[in-house]
């Protein structure tokens, strides 16, 4: 049995819902990024519970095709800018189309219509925030993260970065270290 999840874009809600699969004694699960396969199906009072422990933590069961594609889309652009250091040699939609098997004009128009963004708006802002986790987080500079994130140039990940929060990528890192001297102070 394959369960979709709506929100699940990290480890720990990867081992969240683990962890009640695990206490509602299902054996021979397989929990990936917005997917747990079970080998036996669950009955309906275990997908209710399920259903209802998942959506206390934030996470949410799919039914309806376009929501698990949208989720799939979703994930794999989270996936491949998050958890990966190489970005791929082909571009955005390229990637996805041959990911998901789609026509990546279609997928881009059920995207558009459902969450009323672009999938390029979405992976903009996946960028801007893994640009703030390396600025945060790394020693990297931003010719480095540039590269990383397959900017064109630094002054594009600028711009792109000063439109998306309203701060220039070197003011960001301004407050990064101010930070880190009141916390020393302390």
């Amino acid at each position: 049995m394959r369960i979709h999840i709506k929100y699940m874009v990290s480890l720990r809600c990867k081992m969240m819902v683990q962890q009640e699969i695990d206490r509602l004694g299902i054996s021979q699960a397989v929990v990936k990024l917005g997917i747990v396969d079970t080998i036996e199906p669950m009955d309906s009072k275990q997908l209710t519970t399920f259903t209802a422990r998942l959506k206390k933590m934030g996470l949410e069961v799919l039914d309806d095709k376009k929501s698990i594609l949208i989720e799939k889309i979703k994930n794999s652009i989270t996936t491949l800018i998050h958890n990966t250091t190489e970005q791929p040699k082909e571009n955005y939609s390229e990637y996805l189309s041959n990911a998901l098997g789609y026509d990546y004009t279609y997928l881009a128009n059920i995207f558009s219509e459902v969450n009323g963004y672009t999938i390029q708006q979405f992976i903009i802002l996946n960028k801007i925030e893994k640009v703030k986790e390396l600025i945060l987080y790394n020693e990297l500079n931003l010719t480095e993260i540039a590269y990383q994130l397959n900017y064109s140039s630094v002054a594009h990940l600028s711009y792109q970065f000063k439109k998306i929060t309203g701060l220039a990528p070197s003011f960001y890192k301004q407050l990064k270290q101010k930070r880190e001297n009141n916390l020393e102070d302390l």
